[in-house]
C-alpha cells in the first residue's frame, strides 16, 4: 500500500464511533439499503423511538464527529441531537431534514459545552493542515466515498469526517463516522488524496 492510499492510523486521541449504533452494519446500511430500523442496537444512540433513531441516524455523521471531539464523556448523539435542533443546527422543509447548518452549531458548540467552535466558509487542505497543528480539530466537509480513497472521487462534499491531527509525515488522521471496517473509520490520507473528496468548508474545534 502507497502513501496515497488509506493508512489504519496506530494512535487515536479521540474514541471512534460511527452514526448508526451497530458499526458492523454501516456497510450494509450505506450499500446494500439494510433497514436502519433493524438495527438491534438503536437504544445506544438515546433515541426515544426507533422511528426516531431510524429517521434521523442518516443525517447525523455532523454530531457524531462533535461526539468523537467531546471525548468520552459526551453526551449521547441523541442528546446532541436534541440540542443542536434548540439552536437551528437542523431544519426540516417538507419532511426532508437538512444540516448540519455550520453557524447555529457554532453557536450551540460554544454556549452549550463551552467549546472554541470557528466555521470556515472557505477553506483549503494546507488551512486544515495548520489548524491541526495548532490543536484544533477539524469537522470537515467531504464526499462519503472518502472511505474509499482509492478509487476516483465522485464528488465533493455531503459527508462530514473529523480530522484530529497531521502526522509527522504530512498524513491527515481522521474519524470516519461512515466508515464500514476499522481501516476506514480511523485512517490517514495524503493531503493530494484527501482533497478531491473536500468541499472546502468546514468548522474548527478546539
Amino acid at each position: 500500500m502507497t502513501r496515497s492510499t488509506m493508512q489504519p492510523c496506530t494512535t487515536c486521541a479521540a474514541p471512534v464511533q460511527t452514526q448508526f449504533a451497530s458499526p458492523e452494519l454501516v456497510a450494509p446500511i450505506v450499500y446494500e439499503d439494510f433497514d436502519r430500523a433493524a438495527d438491534p442496537a438503536w437504544r445506544t444512540s438515546g433515541a426515544a423511538t426507533l422511528a426516531d433513531y431510524a429517521r434521523w441516524c442518516g443525517h447525523l455523521c455532523g454530531l457524531t464527529c462533535y461526539r468523537m471531539a467531546l471525548g468520552p464523556s459526551a453526551p449521547s448523539l441523541f442528546e446532541l441531537r436534541d440540542g443542536a435542533l434548540k439552536y437551528g443546527a437542523y431544519t426540516e422543509a417538507d419532511g426532508v431534514i437538512k444540516g448540519l447548518v455550520y453557524a447555529p452549531f457554532a453557536e450551540y458548540a460554544r454556549e452549550a459545552h463551552g467549546v472554541d467552535a470557528t466555521v470556515h466558509r472557505h477553506l483549503s487542505v494546507a488551512e486544515i493542515g495548520t489548524l491541526l497543528d495548532e490543536g484544533r480539530r477539524v469537522i470537515a466537509s467531504v464526499h462519503y466515498e472518502i472511505r474509499r480513497p482509492d478509487r476516483p472521487a465522485p464528488g465533493r462534499g455531503g459527508h462530514l469526517v473529523l480530522l484530529t491531527r497531521r502526522t509527522a509525515e504530512g498524513l491527515l488522521h481522521f474519524h470516519n463516522p461512515s466508515g464500514i471496517d476499522a481501516r476506514t473509520r480511523t485512517a490517514e490520507l495524503t493531503a493530494d488524496r484527501f482533497e478531491p473528496f473536500f468541499a472546502g468548508r468546514g468548522v474548527s474545534l478546539r
